[in-house]
């Protein structure tokens, strides 16, 4: 099968909302109970540098965006990562494709630093990052809690070779 990866549109919300929610189902992608409603979603991430994938069908199989670690000004080119794919995606490397993108058009729009916390038990997300040049910086124990079980993060950070330098 074929995939294409595209900006992301408004009209995609319902989809990225529903792939978002796999990835709280699965249980080792986010702290989050519940997915957010599409315009909160819409307001936390950056309006740039937001891609989904897509099969030759036309149908939305995984996403990709960055959100701000920090309104100050001189973090401005430092983002967090979120990549989630459909659990009909999952395994067959369409993480690296949409890692790759995000990497490729953060560094278009002047992000020096990109990080991502990652659930230690989603090995094949951190391999996938770590593939691609992100590096792990710490791990963070007990950072918080899922059904009542401490969980913990291990961080990533990938530094632009070519800007901010």
């Amino acid at each position: 099968m074929n995939y294409e990866i595209r900006e992301m549109l408004p009209t995609d919300g319902e989809k990225v909302i529903e792939i978002f929610e796999q990835g709280i189902a699965g249980g080792n992608a986010t702290f989050d109970k519940d997915a957010p409603t599409w315009e909160s979603w819409d307001q936390k991430f950056f309006n740039i540098c937001r891609f989904v994938l897509e099969t030759e069908d036309e149908e939305i199989v995984g996403w990709a965006a960055l959100q701000p670690v920090s309104k100050r000004e001189c973090f401005k080119g430092v983002a967090e990562v979120s990549i989630y794919l459909a659990d009909s995606a999952q395994g067959k490397g369409l993480g690296s494709m949409l890692l790759q993108k995000l990497i490729l058009a953060s560094e278009e729009h002047e992000f020096w630093t990109l990080q991502a916390g990652i659930f230690p038990e989603n090995q094949p997300s951190i391999a996938v990052h770590q593939k691609l040049g992100f590096r792990v910086v710490g791990n963070r124990e007990k950072l918080g809690q899922m059904k009542g079980i401490w969980r913990d993060v291990v961080l990533l950070e990938r530094r632009s070779t070519i800007v901010g330098i």
